[in-house]
C-alpha cells in the first residue's frame, strides 16, 4: 500500500486510462515492460512505461477531450473516444491513427471495450469484437481484424428514453459490457423507460432478459471469473447481482456516487470509487 510510480502532465486533466493487456499464455515477467495508456482533456493520448517510469509516446488523435480509452485484446491498437463522439484507432508502435469513426458524433463516448472472438463468429472476419457506447443511449458493436485493416459494423443498438427536463450531462451514464460468461451477449443499462439491466444477444438480435434495478446505475463491471455483476448508484449504494437470477446483495460504505466499479482479473476482488474514497472488496462467496 505505497505509491510506486507517479506520472504528471502539467496543465492537463487525465480523463481515462487503461492497462496494456498481457499476451495470452504468457506468465507475468518482471523484466517485461508494463504500459498504461491515458487520455487527456486536450485530446492527446499518452503511453507510459511503468517499469521504465517514462512517457514513451504522445499522440493527438482527437480535437476534443477524451472520455474513454482501451487497448485491443492483443495490445497492438489503442481505441479512444472523445467528448464529441469521435472514436479513433491508433497504433502505439507507429503513433499513427489508422481509423476515425464518426458514427457516434455529437454525443460523448462513455464506454469502449474489446473482447476476443472466433475468427468467423457472427459471419464476419476478424478475431476481435469491440463496442462503443455514447451518452445518447446508442451502442455500436464492431468486428475487427487489425492486421488486415478491417473494421466492420456488426450491430447498432439504440435505446429509447423519456424526455428528461434536465440537460444531457445530468442524466445517468449509458453503460455497456460484453458478458464474460455468456458468449455473444452484451449487458446494457442507462437512462430509459425503466430502471433495468438488459441482456442482448448479438446472434438473435434481441433482448434475452431483464433485471430490475433500484435506480439508474452510475457504474458497471462484470466478473471475468463468475456470473456476477457489480453496479454502483448515485445514492452511495453498491450492488452485487448474481446472474442470470438470484437475490442481489447491497453494500454501503461510500460517501458519494459510486462512479467506478472494476473486478480484478481473478474475480476475487472488486475495486469501487466515489468522490473521495477508493474501496477494495473481497468476494469470499463468489
Amino acid at each position: 500500500m505505497e505509491l510506486v510510480v507517479q506520472f504528471q502532465v502539467l496543465n492537463q486533466s487525465c480523463q481515462c486510462l487503461a492497462w496494456k493487456p498481457r499476451p495470452v499464455g504468457l506468465w507475468p515477467c518482471p523484466s517485461k515492460s508494463q504500459h498504461v495508456v491515458a487520455g487527456y482533456s486536450d485530446g492527446t493520448v499518452r503511453v507510459f512505461s511503468v517499469s521504465r517510469t517514462e512517457m514513451e509516446l504522445k499522440m493527438h488523435p482527437h480535437a476534443a477531450a477524451l472520455t474513454a480509452i482501451t487497448y485491443s485484446t492483443d495490445g497492438e491498437m489503442i481505441l479512444s473516444g472523445g467528448k464529441d463522439g469521435i472514436v479513433a484507432v491508433s497504433s502505439p508502435r507507429t503513433g499513427m491513427t489508422i481509423h476515425v469513426l464518426a458514427d457516434h458524433k455529437g454525443s460523448p463516448i462513455t464506454v469502449l471495450q474489446c473482447t476476443r472472438k472466433q475468427y468467423h463468429d457472427f459471419g464476419v472476419e476478424g478475431g476481435e469484437l469491440w463496442l462503443a457506447t455514447s451518452s445518447d443511449r446508442r451502442v455500436s458493436v464492431w468486428a475487427s481484424d487489425w492486421l488486415q485493416d478491417k473494421c466492420e459494423l456488426l450491430d447498432w443498438l439504440s435505446f429509447p428514453a423519456p424526455a428528461g427536463p434536465e440537460g444531457l450531462d445530468s442524466l445517468p451514464p449509458s453503460l455497456a459490457a460484453f458478458c464474460p460468461w455468456e458468449h455473444g451477449v452484451l449487458v446494457y443499462m442507462g437512462f430509459g423507460l425503466q430502471k433495468e439491466a438488459l441482456f442482448y444477444s448479438l446472434r438473435k438480435k434481441q433482448v434475452l432478459r431483464k433485471i430490475s434495478l433500484p435506480a439508474f446505475a452510475t457504474s458497471l463491471s462484470l466478473s471475468p471469473a463468475a456470473p456476477f455483476m457489480a453496479m454502483g448508484f448515485s445514492d452511495r449504494l453498491l450492488r452485487l447481482q448474481p446472474c442470470p437470477a438470484g437475490d442481489p446483495q447491497d453494500y454501503a460504505g461510500h460517501d458519494d456516487t459510486v462512479h467506478l466499479c472494476r473486478f480484478a482479473p481473478s474475480g476475487r476482488r472488486l475495486l469501487t470509487a466515489s468522490h473521495s474514497a477508493v474501496l477494495v472488496w473481497e468476494l469470499t462467496g463468489a
